[in-house]
């Protein structure tokens, strides 16, 4: 009997747990499909998949590439020779490597492999995260053989006979059945028979979702509402300092939420950023939320990714000037209004993909075959 063939595969980019983590699942899908592979990841010097990509337990190498910034920088000076530098260097892991596919899902490093691949005959597949592709997949997708999108109606985009519309990859806990409301508010230590409200914006924190939390909890506490609060890391120190003393009952104040899917379960309402990774797990959560994007990221595509669904009645949105003063009042609302928050949980959940990293997986071993 032949021994099962080994395909060989390539993972890269990478920049912000946004590409990361999908990257991650795609990997581990990979890996328990039944077919025997080898994965390397690329992804960029300096970024944070040189450290999670390891740990998850696969290896990786680095380019020495960083994005272009938009502002006047002299780091831009040194652009050009960056990318010259990096796609010498992608030959080079590719001539090692001999991958049978090279798969980007965006992040500094995807531009110049991918592209290096294409050069050298090496089928290539895009994971597009967004509602709105940046510049680089927008070129990268002429020499691709397939688009993974996360939404419908990126023909507009990209050539459509390429596009496979099959959603981010998620993590496996929340892509699965979810605990019960009651055991997820066991966890906490909250009442299952109360409301609760679930904020977070990454695992750094984000400012203004702290600030409107902070000015409306004491309006959301005497609706009766109770509060999960993910503050981030570079916040926590200074809320918990005003907080510590007078932490009301049925409030979590957490640095990061790690079980993800608990906070998922046990919530009622969601406050959110607006990144990619983040709304598929949403979508899949069905639960009411406010989105409120990020405006520090390239091409508004936070934007876009919440118009996406707001524009369908599934979510409510909220721009980041907005929410200091209005998050308080969109929130209460949505407390006070059961049957709407059953109807935007309901109309998100007609956007979830949850067999996105399988499907992923197929397209990939499909080309491999070809």
């Amino acid at each position: 009997m032949a021994a099962q063939k080994t395909y060989k595969i390539i993972i890269s980019g990478g920049g912000t747990g946004g590409h990361i983590f999908p990257a991650i699942a795609i990997a581990d899908g990979l890996r328990n499909s039944g077919h025997s592979v080898e994965i390397l990841f690329v992804g960029a010097k300096g970024r944070m998949e040189m450290e999670k990509v390891p740990a998850a337990g696969y290896p990786i190498e680095g380019l020495n590439i960083a994005g272009f910034q938009r502002s006047m920088s002299p780091a831009n000076l040194s652009f050009p020779f960056k990318v010259i530098k990096s796609l010498m260097d992608a030959g080079s892991i590719l001539g090692r490597f001999k991958p049978d596919i090279a798969v980007g899902v965006g992040g500094y490093a995807s531009g110049p492999l991918l592209f290096a691949a294409s050069l050298k005959g090496i089928p290539t597949l895009i994971q597009e995260q967004n509602s709105y592709p940046g510049v680089t997949n927008k070129i990268l997708s002429k020499r691709a053989e397939k688009i993974c999108v996360a939404y419908p109606g990126m023909e507009k985009f990209f050539a459509a006979e390429k596009i496979v519309y099959t959603g981010n990859p998620v993590r496996a806990q929340i892509a699965g059945i979810l605990p019960s409301k009651a055991e997820a508010c066991a966890f906490y230590g909250l009442d299952a028979n109360k409301p609760i409200i679930f904020s977070f914006g990454g695992s750094l924190g984000a400012k203004t979702l702290n600030t409107s939390v902070e000015s409306a909890m004491d309006e959301w506490l005497n609706a009766g509402a109770q509060v999960i609060w993910q503050t981030g890391s570079y916040y926590n120190k200074e809320i918990m300092s005003r907080w510590t003393n007078k932490l009301p009952e049925g409030v979590k104040i957490l640095e990061f939420v790690k079980e993800m899917h608990m906070a998922y379960a046990a919530a009622d309402i969601i406050i959110s950023r607006a990144g990619a990774l983040s709304i598929s797990e949403l979508c899949i959560v069905g639960k009411a939320t406010v989105l409120i994007p990020s405006p520090n990221v390239a091409e508004d595509h936070q934007t876009k990714n919440a118009l996406s669904l707001t524009e369908k009645g599934a979510a409510v949105m909220l721009s980041d000037a907005e929410a200091p003063a209005g998050l308080g009042a969109t929130v209460t609302e949505l407390l006070n209004d059961m049957p709407k928050r059953k109807e935007m949980g309901d109309k998100m959940k007609a956007f979830a993909k949850p067999d996105a990293t399988k499907d992923i997986v197929n397209e990939i071993i499909k080309i491999i075959k070809v």
